[in-house]
């Protein structure tokens, strides 16, 4: 929904912090994060000081009322340059984030996001803010993130969020434990997938920058705004659909209280993820500092460690192994592993309710692994819950970080498995090598028609279809969707690899008689010589 000036501010501050010598994109992203903080502080108390005035009821300032204090609010510093900006940055206002972030009113704002105070009304980043610090040295640098933080529409509610994805696309490297930020376009599909429900309570239990959680909302937004005749939705001069979600009315106490989960164990992430859900219209969602499968999260947070989500959206680290005496017991018990790809699918069925849904990326080696942590998760999957769906993605979908070949599972708790959907998708829209180009052509993304086909696949589902007939639906293996019994499954030791149940049809080739191929070859060679005799005529 960006505008291009927009965006070309953005990237010329991007290539500003980038001279100026601070390259690490993480970096940029949390110093620009802690400027919008502090501008949307200001702006959280100037809108209490007008209520109060309007109302004659006292509030609760956030800014202390000293020379001192009120010189620590945005409107106040912002025409600040030079050494004096730089010196009462990093001085006054970055120490008091981290004063801020001990403040009662952080932790309390974990039980009400609805409260009077400005802290509050911007929700748990102030519990992240002990040990922000400024690090921007270029003074012309910091000016000009000042300036472009200013000018940024930030009151634009449907604006905002599309300017911190904008900033997160530029994360493109991967960090020390595996994780990395997934692709949009791949998030959105999955959101496709599993449908969230404005009612439901959803989390990513490896948050990271909170792309499942944030793209959840918008997803939500588009899905429940009324008509663009009704003015739920319409059109910038850019061609961008906006969108109000005014049919989200009755459910947005939940939305904001009690609909989004995140957990991670990185603060800088948590900064980031928190910000980004407050850039979403989220003010409330329930960012926490937790590692999912450290055995503390029993303690912590004893509701949702069982039992308690209706949708996971997740693409969990997949790199090392764990400590096996600092896991959740309870998800040993499940799958007695070291591997974290594995723990964490185990994590995610415990914390899901009895018909909860999920959308997990993993890595193919879940799917076909044979050792013993491998195939008891599989058989849990399928023979105590309802694997419902795979996706297999094309090995280049995570390039230019990671180069493994990956596929999408889609299970419910509960039940067991009748059948497992499969769908081999060939092409996400970009170019699978490390520069990842958008394509363009009817053949270049098997996104639409892989949501198209699940779709088709489920309303059969719900309406009790029989597919034990020859000529149901998805009962041809040669085609990129297609159905496999869980039966044969079983037969073929749990194996849930693709290409062991996809049949590939070969074309026959035709191919002249060797007789016929060496006479050519006698007329090529006749026929070379004879050139060659009239070029040394011709010397």
């Amino acid at each position: 929904m960006l505008t291009g000036q927009i965006r070309n501010d953005i990237d010329k501050l991007w290539e500003k912090f980038w001279t100026g010598g601070i390259t690490n994109p993480l970096t940029v992203i949390e110093q620009i994060s802690y400027l919008m903080f502090a501008r949307m502080l200001d702006e959280q108390e100037t809108l209490s000081e007008r209520k109060a005035a309007r109302t004659g009821q006292a509030f609760e300032r956030l800014f202390p009322e000293s020379p001192e204090g009120q010189l620590l609010r945005w409107s106040n510093f912002r025409h600040m340059s030079g050494d004096q900006l730089h010196n009462h940055l990093k001085n006054e206002v970055f120490p008091w984030f981290a004063r801020l972030g001990d403040a009662p009113e952080a932790h309390d704002a974990q039980d009400n996001h609805g409260g009077g105070s400005a802290l509050k009304a911007l929700g748990h980043i102030s519990e992240y803010m002990q040990d922000a610090d400024l690090e921007i040295k270029n003074e012309s640098v910091l000016t000009a993130a000042l300036e472009m933080v200013d000018s940024l529409p930030l009151n634009e509610s449907d604006v905002k969020g599309d300017i911190y994805e904008y900033l997160l696309s530029k994360l493109t490297t991967a960090g020390i434990n595996g994780q990395f930020r997934t692709p949009r376009h791949i998030i959105d599909a999955m959101i496709e997938l599993v449908d969230p429900q404005p009612d439901e309570v959803l989390c990513d239990p490896s948050c990271g920058t909170a792309g499942f959680l944030a793209r959840s909302m918008e997803y939500l937004l588009r899905q429940h705004s009324s008509s663009e005749a009704q003015g739920g939705r319409w059109q910038d001069e850019d061609g961008n659909w906006h969108y109000s979600g005014d049919l989200l009315e009755e459910y947005r106490d939940h939305i904001n209280k009690h609909m989004f989960w995140g957990f991670d164990f990185d603060t800088t992430m948590l900064r980031v993820s928190s910000m980004n859900m407050m850039l979403h219209g989220v003010n409330g969602a329930n960012i926490h500092y937790q590692d999912s499968l450290n055995k503390s999260i029993k303690e912590r947070f004893p509701e949702q460690e069982e039992d308690f989500y209706d949708v996971i959206l997740a693409n969990p680290p997949f790199k090392g192994s764990l400590d096996d005496s600092n896991v959740n017991k309870d998800v040993l018990a499940m799958v007695k592993t070291k591997k974290t790809e594995l723990l964490f699918v185990a994590h995610i069925l415990r914390t899901l309710k009895l018909g909860g849904r999920a959308a997990v990326i993993v890595p193919d080696g879940v799917l076909f692994g044979s050792s013993k942590a491998h195939r008891q998760l599989r058989t849990e999957l399928i023979d105590h819950n309802q694997l419902e769906g795979i996706v297999s993605l094309p090995s280049g979908v995570f390039k230019p970080y990671a180069g493994v070949s990956t596929a999408i599972l889609m299970f419910t708790k509960g039940g067991e498995t009748e059948r497992v959907w499969f769908y081999d998708l060939q092409a996400d829209g970009y170019s699978l090598d490390d520069k990842r180009t958008p394509l363009k052509g009817d053949d270049s993304n098997d996104l639409p028609d892989a949501i198209a086909q699940w779709r088709a696949y489920r309303g059969l589902v719900e309406n009790n279809y029989d597919f034990s007939a020859d000529d149901a639906p998805f009962q041809d293996r040669t085609r990129q969707a297609f159905l496999v019994n869980a039966d044969d499954i079983r037969a073929n030791k749990y194996d849930l690899s693709i290409n062991r149940y996809k049949e590939v049809v070969y074309e026959e080739e035709e191919y002249e008689e060797p007789k016929v191929i060496l006479q050519r070859l006698k007329d090529l060679e006749n026929s070379i010589l004879t050139d060659l005799d009239e070029l040394e005529k011709m010397l």
